[in-house]
């Protein structure tokens, strides 16, 4: 039987900017190697409650992204002035959506081992 890919793991490959980060010596690029943390899903097998939960938890990623990116805004432009804030703010609410889809689908899957433990 052939092996299926998990592609959530390719997000790890993200993490090697932050390589870049230490040979160009800018250490705002560090925050990269969290991306590592996809590593592990390239020995997940890709069944249909889990595509189910990466679906539930990038939906609310994106509500999140959504929502914060209005008060980021608000609050750059105040910060910031004009120019630097819509950058900014889409920055800041890019980083919203990772945050809130990796810890959704840390949530998710804890609620399925317990679920399955009860098995």
């Amino acid at each position: 039987m052939k092996r299926k890919i998990n592609y959530l793991g390719f997000l790890s490959l993200l993490a090697l900017i932050a390589i870049l980060g230490w040979t160009t010596e800018n250490t705002g690029l560090y925050g990269f190697f969290g991306f590592a943390y996809y590593l592990r899903y390239f020995w997940v097998i890709p069944d249909e409650f889990f595509k189910l939960n990466v679906q539930k938890a990038s939906t609310f990623a994106f509500m999140a992204e959504v929502i914060s990116l209005v008060p980021f805004m608000f609050i750059c432009s105040y910060a910031y002035g004009g120019t630097k804030a819509v950058p900014t703010a889409f920055g800041l609410s890019f980083a919203v959506a990772i945050f809130a889809f990796t810890a959704a689908l840390i949530v998710l899957e804890v609620k399925e081992r317990k679920g399955a433990e009860n098995d």
